[in-house]
């Protein structure tokens, strides 16, 4: 912004007043991300066109008040939707092998350089401008809208929330949220993990939907504090409903759960294919195996897909979950509600002569304990925990206040796991790596002692097309690492060994973290390593 700031220097050249400066300041107070010509635009305080322009000569940059018809090529051949949104960057034009690009934020050099080198990737220069975020966000949203061909926004509210619904479970969304904002009401849709707006409607049909959306639910019409429900009208899915109240309104989060959806075999979601492995992680007895990732990153279809693997007549399994998402035929499924709890439904499950057992969630420590205890018993115990990786379970169990000698006794394979996009078959782009690409996968695999073949092997972008939303990905595939408790792990537990020292022993031992398993994904041409570095930040 040179050596004034932005404000000063258009009050400087007579653009825009002192008030006008103070309403932007006092608007910013509200909207605290909002930069001081984005705020002036918004407010209508200037002519766009002279302000972008004053703003392009103050930093020293290109500008352009863009509009529709600024735009003369199809966005989405130059830059997929999800980076075009990520780095606020929408090209526009192409002169003399040179492509136009705006950017909403140009002194942010990550993002500049980010789609510089990915167009350079196509042979193609790049030529900088600057916009206002609100023309950016308006060009994207346009591409965005995935459904909003399919959602009747005509049609009365009960053909409307069907619509959305409906629609919703044909785009493969896991989740839609319906969301009061100032002007209109969103919605938005989360697909392959990603939340993508499927529509905008108006403001005044918000009361006729939160109450539509209540009746269905079976919720309270008049109270608007939090509240849960379900929606049971959609014979193939199960519905969980959230509300949440808003400085708009009232929020809908829907989750779809679909009925009687098959198992997926554990090597079609991506742990590496070997069978003594499996073996090795998951056939065990006397013992427990926990998998480890963040919300949202398919740690319950993992269990599922393992009990799937180890399902035999001869064998009894029990499952505790919240909600049981999957019937698996010869399982007996216990769904804990809010009456029940895992570790008391654990308690009574002991006493049913399981061979196997599925605790959804280690929770708390009690859950934690009778879990242990199950596998000091003669059980074989299948859980998940919210931790990083698979080695800092161990620390969330002492968290708990498990002993080191129980921790080491008991845990016998610790799983970790994240959830990357495919690239979409339809319209991936296969390239060379780039010098920088090629430099980066060598020093991850020297940092863990790794070599990875690049000889003769090729790259993809993601493009976007129809079939993919215009993402340039479709359906996500996972990337493992496992972490087997040998002898010297264990004598490290007990010896109250850090995570440091744990993770040093098991890369001398065999580990391999996420990170190799996601580099190997990507040399297989399934993902790309912006969709990887996305989920673990290597660069």
């Amino acid at each position: 912004m040179g050596k004034q700031p932005l404000g000063i220097e258009l009050v400087k050249r007579g653009i825009v007043s002192e008030d006008d400066i103070e309403k932007a300041l006092d608007y910013q107070k509200m909207h605290p991300r909002k930069k001081i010509g984005d705020i002036l635009n918004i407010l209508k305080l200037c002519d766009p066109n002279i302000l972008i322009s004053a703003i392009g000569e103050i930093l020293d940059e290109k500008a352009i008040y863009l509009q529709e018809n600024d735009i003369r090529v199809n966005i989405l051949e130059y830059l997929s939707l999800d980076i075009a949104k990520q780095n606020k960057a929408v090209p526009f034009d192409v002169v003399a092998g040179k492509v136009k690009v705006c950017f909403a934020d140009t002194s942010n050099r990550k993002s500049v350089e980010t789609v510089r080198l990915l167009l350079l990737n196509k042979g193609l220069i790049m030529e900088k401008y600057i916009t206002f975020e609100t023309n950016i966000n308006n060009v994207l949203d346009s591409l965005e809208g995935v459904a909003s061909d399919n959602i009747d926004t005509n049609a009365d509210v009960s053909g409307l929330v069907d619509s959305i619904i409906k629609t919703a479970m044909e785009k493969r969304a896991s989740d839609i949220h319906i969301e009061p904002l100032e002007r209109n009401l969103r919605v938005r849709y989360r697909i392959d993990g990603r939340l993508t707006t499927a529509v905008t409607i108006d403001k005044d049909k918000q009361a006729q939907i939160i109450g539509r959306l209540k009746a269905i639910s079976n919720m309270h019409q008049e109270k608007q504090e939090s509240q849960d429900g379900r929606i049971l009208l959609y014979p193939e899915y199960n519905i969980r409903v959230s509300s949440q109240k808003n400085v708009y309104g009232e929020k809908f989060v829907l989750r779809l759960l679909k009925k009687n959806e098959d198992v997926k075999k554990i090597f079609e979601l991506g742990f590496p294919n070997d069978e003594d492995l499996v073996n090795k992680c998951f056939n065990k007895k006397n013992s427990i195996t926990v998998v480890a990732a963040p919300t949202g990153e398919g740690k319950t279809t993992t269990l599922y897909s393992i009990i799937d693997y180890l399902n035999k007549p001869e064998i009894n399994i029990t499952t505790i979950e919240d909600p049981v998402e999957i019937r698996i035929n010869g399982l007996n499924q216990i769904e804990i509600d809010s009456k029940t709890s895992f570790s008391n439904s654990l308690r009574t499950v002991l006493r049913q002569d399981p061979d196997i057992i599925l605790v959804g969630e280690i929770r708390d420590q009690e859950t934690a304990e009778i879990a242990m205890q199950a596998g000091q018993t003669g059980h074989y115990v299948l859980s998940t925990i919210h931790t990083i990786d698979s080695i800092e379970v161990i620390t969330r169990l002492r968290k708990m206040g498990i002993s080191n000698y129980d921790i080491s006794s008991i845990l016998a394979t610790s799983v970790s796991q994240r959830l990357v996009r495919r690239l979409c078959k339809k319209c991936a782009k296969e390239r060379e790596f780039t010098e920088n690409e090629k430099e980066i996968i060598k020093k991850i695999g020297a940092r863990y002692n790794t070599t990875f073949d690049l000889e003769g092997k090729k790259t993809y972008d993601a493009v976007g097309c129809k079939y993919c939303n215009n993402t340039g990905y479709y359906d996500r595939i996972g990337i493992f690492e496992v972490l087997l408790i040998n002898d010297e792990i264990r004598e490290l537990i007990i010896n109250n060994a850090s995570s440091l020292e744990i993770r040093t022993k098991a890369l001398e031992t065999g580990y391999k973290p996420l990170i190799i398993d996601g580099v190997n994904k990507i040399l297989d041409g399934i993902t790309t390593l912006d969709e990887l570095n996305s989920k673990l930040i290597i660069y």
